[in-house]
């Protein structure tokens, strides 16, 4: 991983083999916004809320990473991602949903803003989701 920081903006280029989202978790950041990404993925796995559970879909094939959005939270001490992915499969169809896991394939180009004075505290809700609960602090 390469990694350039300009104030509170990081810069990141993931290399072949990564896996998200624990490369993302390991950059330490407690809150933040995931403002793009670019790339390449591998092993797949987008998943979208049925209004009960997370229902996984593996996406067989390399894709192009069209897009990458999302936010660093914190969940009893621990790093959670919460990310949105885009993916472009060969011939042009575009496939997306929620972020379980991806491998870098070849590279992942991902700009970050970090939100220091600002906490961003994940927490069940009764629909089973995880819910965003941010406030000043930190």
């Amino acid at each position: 991983m390469l990694k350039a920081r300009s104030g509170n903006f990081l810069v990141v280029r993931f290399e072949d083999g990564e896996v998200f989202p624990d490369a993302l978790c390991d950059l330490g950041i407690r809150a933040g916004a995931i403002l793009g990404g670019v790339g390449m993925l591998r092993d797949l796995v987008l998943a979208y809320w049925n209004g009960r559970e997370y229902v996984h879909e593996p996406v067989d094939e390399p894709v192009e990473l069209l897009s990458l959005q999302g936010n660093f939270g914190e969940r009893d001490g621990e790093v959670v991602i919460h990310a949105n992915v885009v993916a472009g499969r060969e011939g042009g169809a575009a496939v997306g949903g929620h972020l379980m896991r991806a491998t870098v394939h070849n590279t992942a180009e991902v700009i970050i803003v970090e939100l220091p004075g600002v906490a961003m505290e994940r927490r069940p809700e009764p629909s089973g989701l995880v819910g965003l609960y941010p406030r000043e602090g930190r």
